[in-house]
């Protein structure tokens, strides 16, 4: 079996800023292998499908989930983000639908 991954790399910048809303594109790109432009490119994209609102904090951005947006998965669309981060993410995080 080939090489796969759970979740998509939109999805797994969304578990990093539920850890840590202030992460930089540099640190984000970095844990997930791939370049910063990508990793600018998934934030702009999460961020015009509002999965993401920010914030400028000085020079940097200060990102925040929007925890009550449903899942884009047509078969999930009872659920929503929030749900599924506080779940990936676990105790801590911040990550309440409600």
């Amino acid at each position: 079996m080939g090489s796969w991954g759970f979740l998509s790399n939109h999805g797994r910048v969304l578990l990093l800023l539920a850890h840590d809303p202030g992460m930089r594109l540099r640190d984000i790109a970095s844990s997930l292998g791939i370049t910063e432009r990508s990793a600018f490119g998934i934030i702009a994209d999460l961020t015009a499908a509002g999965y993401l609102s920010k914030r400028k904090d000085g020079r940097r951005n200060h990102y925040q989930i929007q925890v009550h947006q449903p899942l884009p998965e047509p078969t999930s669309r009872e659920r929503t983000v929030g749900e599924v981060l506080a779940l990936l993410a676990g105790p801590g995080t911040g990550l309440d639908p409600g």
